[in-house]
């Protein structure tokens, strides 16, 4: 027998194999579930204990290093001043000069600001300093806030609350539908709003020196959203 009379049935196997059609695999089933997004939130008060200001140098000269001299004695007289009150923590904060301009566009002389920002839990100590400042400075802001463990408690609080929430909300619309849910992920939120309008956004005008200003603390709303999807089960 030769090669080729060997290799025929082997051939003709090939071509019958080829020939037969081949079952197709059956389709896998769905496993495409039910989400649904849902939103839910809640608050707490939290007092503002801790009292948060902004006070400043300014001055118009012909040089900016003349601007420079006379600003930086404000800035150390008004740091010297705050060292007298251990309760209230002070620092320095923005540094601006900038040219004015004349009719003819053409610079005719300087100007420079130079901030400190004061922050205190002790109110009367720091409405205290700030009469002391007014003499020499501006202030720019006055603003009450919930110190950082004041509000993390409170948001610690409203989450516990907004976290119930979100079940409670993905409860009734899964039993409404008469399944069974997950929780597939959650988004959580936090902010601050002020009750009242803030003390002062711009600034004062000059005082008597140690004039007392009025502080009055109030309390801040804070809020936890959460957004999130749940998916029903089987």
């Amino acid at each position: 027998m030769n090669a080729l009379s060997s290799s025929r049935p082997t051939l003709l196997l090939l071509a019958l194999l080829l020939a037969t059609p081949v079952p197709a695999a059956p389709s896998a089933p769905s496993d495409k579930k039910t989400t649904i997004d849902l939103a839910a939130e809640a608050s707490r008060p939290a007092a503002n204990d801790l009292a948060r200001a902004t006070v400043f140098a300014e001055a118009s000269g012909a040089t900016p290093g003349e601007l420079g001299k006379r600003v930086n004695a404000l800035i150390a007289d008004g740091l010297k001043t705050a060292k007298g009150y251990a309760g209230v923590r002070v620092q320095n904060a923005a540094t601006h000069t900038y040219p004015v301009y004349g009719k003819t566009n053409r610079i005719e002389g300087w100007r420079m600001r130079s901030d400190l920002t004061l922050e205190s839990a002790d109110t009367a100590a720091l409405s205290e300093l700030l009469g002391k400042l007014q003499a020499n400075m501006g202030i720019a802001s006055l603003s009450m806030l919930p110190a950082p463990e004041t509000r993390k408690q409170a948001e610690n609080e409203a989450m516990v609350d907004a976290v119930a929430a979100f079940k409670a909300r993905a409860g009734v619309i899964a039993g409404t539908l008469g399944k069974p849910y997950r929780i597939r992920h959650l988004s959580i939120n936090s902010s601050a709003r002020p009750v009242g309008p803030p003390l002062m956004r711009a600034a004062a005008p000059v005082a008597a020196e140690g004039a007392l200003l009025p502080v009055e603390a109030g309390e801040s709303v804070i809020s936890i959203s959460i957004t999130g999807q749940i998916e029903l089960t089987e």
